[in-house]
């Protein structure tokens, strides 16, 4: 059988309770087998006629299956990255909705989804509504949501932002109405989070593979990088590990030409490449060894985005030799 999405994994299971040998093969080599023929046809019967053909061309291996502790672990990271996803979805329909009724109020606050920010659009969504709450009342409300530390000042600020605001007037009802659910839905959703994470962090704790201890890698990215890794033993070099994460460069070659602007490969987990990037970006900033290499890379002409990547790889080398050794990750000065 492919690994196509979830599908497999109820039947994978059901046999393996039965004592039959498996294999599992990766959903790409039998696409790539699809696109080998003229025909554009995908039906059960020719899907299974591809997967045959794959086997017998014996150009595969098989997909490692993680064990059920890990895939549950793995699941939870999976589901915390959707939530937060989804919180940043909704973030950018609030700023969207603020730009037609409150187009000030951005400027009000370092972070419009801070703790007090929030508050304040959970209960007065326009600058109408918060003119009608007056100066004290609106000290009072600040300073119990930001513990003191705004107060008079900052209600005037907010007050003279709501007098000589150009938001606009059309269908304020209905869309003050739309960003007092979205800012609610934020709020559930960051509880959600929270309480995942606790959870996450957990089961992280058990674990023991030292991955937090790379500058950059945090527990809950640790926790995503161990659950989307699984048994480092699957893994017989560096090189594969990072073809697994998809940060390996694509090779364009033809002829006497070879690309030098290749890209990364972008295969296999979408959510280790994801995790392994943004550990990159704070190592390269934080990390001696990996912060001269990324300078290294800015002072050759790379852009951004490709020295990032170069960190990434190197980042994905130094898990690989952590989780293979056991042993806490030492940093080069």
């Amino acid at each position: 059988m492919e690994a196509t999405g979830h599908y497999w994994l109820n039947l994978y299971c059901a046999l393996m309770d039965l004592g039959i040998e498996l294999h599992v093969v990766n959903p790409i080599l039998t696409d790539a087998m699809r696109r080998m023929s003229v025909r554009k046809a995908k039906t059960d019967t020719v899907d299974c006629r591809y997967i045959a053909d794959v086997i017998r061309m014996g150009n595969y291996s098989d997909v490692s299956v993680q064990t059920s502790d890990i895939q549950e672990f793995r699941q939870l990271c999976r589901f915390r990255y959707n939530l937060v996803d989804e919180a940043g979805m909704i973030k950018n329909r609030v700023i969207g909705i603020l730009d037609r009724i409150f187009p000030e109020y951005s400027k009000l606050f370092s972070n419009v989804f801070g703790t007090t920010s929030m508050a304040l659009l959970s209960k007065y969504q326009s600058p109408d509504s918060l003119l009608k709450l007056g100066t004290k009342r609106l000290v009072e409300f600040l300073k119990k949501h930001s513990r003191g530390r705004l107060g008079e000042e900052k209600a005037k600020e907010i007050r003279e932002a709501c007098k000589h605001s150009i938001g606009i007037n059309m269908a304020n009802n209905a869309l003050s109405f739309q960003l007092r659910m979205m800012v609610e839905h934020i709020q559930f959703i960051e509880e959600q989070i929270d309480e995942l994470q606790k959870q996450i962090e957990a089961i992280y704790s058990r674990c023991e593979c030292y991955l937090d201890t790379i500058i950059g890698v945090g527990i809950v990215s640790g926790a995503v990088i161990y659950s989307e890794i699984g048994n480092i033993d699957n893994f017989d070099n560096p090189k594969k590990l990072t073809a697994f994460a998809g940060i390996d460069p694509s090779i364009k070659q033809s002829g006497n030409f070879t690309s030098t602007k290749n890209t990364m490969s972008k295969r296999d987990s979408v959510y280790l490449r994801r995790a392994l990037w943004n550990a990159a970006t704070v190592a390269a900033q934080q990390d001696p060894a990996l912060s001269a290499f990324y300078q290294k890379k800015r002072a050759e002409g790379k852009d951004y985005m490709t020295a990032i990547g170069a960190v990434s790889h190197k980042l994905c080398n130094i898990v690989f030799a952590v989780l293979r050794d056991k042993k806490p990750y030492v940093p080069r000065v």
